[in-house]
């Protein structure tokens, strides 16, 4: 059935899907060269992008932004409009492929549904510093950028952390100019990830306002009932780590099963990689529990955004064992989306989870493929976590797979979260979170043993400079 499916993915990307990473692709060199002095390729880049939203309520401000930024008036509410209208473009993409994957997997999603707005608070200091960075950033662009201009981004990431509400943007901020650090001088690199810095500071510069909260209010609503594992997808960073749950909620007041995802972090250092990664993740036991013995959860009251559950442990509790390809074989197909945040639209955001069967794996250039019924898709085996026991070559040994569709350097492919294969005549299951509570497979932990643990070093060493 997957192959129909994905014939309808390989018809063609949406028209415009071209035009609008161009418009995008403008900004972004832009900001490699900075804002200080906008050469003639740069004023036309902004001049297009700003016509592309001519006829939408962002048209006036952005054609007035492109103008100022040209002439060298290069102000923060400037800045925060062409983030804005990068963010709007890339949003309208998302939308558009997502459209296709929804067609092509008979998926239905709901709509989005916005809160009640309320007024913007008191300014945030901690904001304001993240604004005046992100500023100087882009004035002086990626190429100039300096280890004195990396450093100015530590006050803002610790006033950031300081405060709840502000953690994301702490650590997109901490994301970026570890980065920043790490490639310079960037002016000598042959290819810098030029819209990925683009994507990290437009997102930054969008959550650094005051008024954010206010304006993209979430209807929130609290959910109880069964909430059955389908994989976990583990982002992995120098300074940080998450683990995202992506599940099918049965409500308790019935209703059709819902898709849903939860994301727990922890912010780390760069020599934490590996099993390791799960250590850090210990506030959350009932979670790691779950995903380690592949078990069911009956959650009560959770907060629930859109399709995000806000995690709690203390109204979770396991419940019986569940497998998780049983789960996605009998209530995946009939599973409601929800709709994406209006600040997740974005088409790297786009993760839906898929059963796949009955297929053959092969190579294309060195990549792999799985093809079902004459019908290609690339396997993005470079996205396998560290700390799990998925590899290569238990994906080239499998026979089915449940993973997720993702959009990707304009192609559709497969990121793989559990595997189900035969190794020496016997099946074997492996998912990406089998080791959230120990590793379980003998060679790794005696090589764990051996490396020691790094986190209850760091731990130890972090409460001894505290006692002084």
């Amino acid at each position: 059935m997957l192959g129909t499916q994905l014939a309808v993915l390989r018809d063609g990307a949406p028209n415009g899907l071209t035009d609008v990473l161009d418009l995008v692709g403008g900004l972004d060199d832009a900001l490699v060269r900075g804002l200080a002095r906008v050469g003639e390729a740069d004023a036309a880049a902004l001049v297009s992008l700003a016509g592309a939203l001519a006829a939408t309520p962002l048209g006036d401000r952005a054609a007035e932004a492109a103008g100022k930024v040209t002439a060298g008036s290069v102000l923060e509410d400037h800045l925060l409009v062409l983030a804005g209208a990068r963010c709007a473009l890339l949003g309208a993409a998302h939308d558009a492929l997502l459209g296709q994957l929804d067609t092509a997997l008979g998926r239905p999603r709901a709509p989005w549904a916005p809160g009640t707005a309320e007024p913007p608070g008191v300014g945030s200091p901690a904001r304001a510093g993240a604004r005046a960075w992100l500023h100087e950033v882009a004035v002086t662009g990626w190429g100039g950028v300096d280890h004195e201009l990396v450093a100015g981004a530590g006050a803002p990431i610790e006033a950031a952390l300081a405060e709840p509400g502000l953690r994301r943007l702490a650590v997109l901020l901490d994301g970026l100019a570890a980065e920043l650090r790490a490639c310079m001088p960037v002016a000598t690199m042959a290819q810098p990830p030029v819209r990925r810095w683009a994507d990290l500071w437009a997102r930054s510069v969008l959550l650094a306002q005051d008024a954010t909260a206010a304006s993209v209010p979430t209807a929130v609503e609290e959910v109880s009932g069964r909430l059955l594992v389908l994989g976990v997808d583990v982002h992995e960073h120098d300074t940080a780590v998450q683990a995202q749950l992506h599940a099918i909620l049965e409500p308790a007041e019935g209703g059709p099963p819902r898709l849903v995802r939860c994301a727990v972090g922890a912010v780390k250092v760069e020599t934490i990689v590996g099993p390791a990664l799960w250590r850090l993740l210990d506030a959350h036991p009932v979670l790691l529990a779950a995903l380690a013995e592949r078990r069911a959860l009956t959650v009560t009251g959770l907060p629930l955004h859109g399709a995000d559950l806000h995690w709690h442990d203390d109204r979770v509790r396991l419940g019986e064992p569940a497998d998780p390809f049983a789960t996605a074989r009998v209530l995946l197909p009939t599973a409601v989306a929800a709709a994406s945040a209006p600040l997740d639209r974005h088409p790297v955001g786009i993760a839906e989870p898929v059963l796949v069967e009955g297929y053959t794996v092969g190579d294309d250039d060195g990549a792999m493929i799985f093809t079902f019924d004459g019908q290609p898709i690339a396997v993005a085996v470079d996205r396998l976590p560290s700390c799990g026991p998925l590899t290569p070559d238990l994906v080239a040994a499998s026979s089915a797979c449940l993973g997720l569709i993702r959009w990707d350097d304009g192609r559709w492919l497969l990121q793989p979260l559990a595997v189900r294969a035969t190794v020496k005549r016997r099946p074997v299951d492996a998912h990406t979170g089998d080791w959230a509570a120990g590793v379980t497979d003998p060679k790794v932990a005696k090589a764990e043993a051996r490396a020691g643990d790094a986190v209850a070093v760091l731990r130890e060493r972090a409460g001894r400079l505290l006692r002084r």
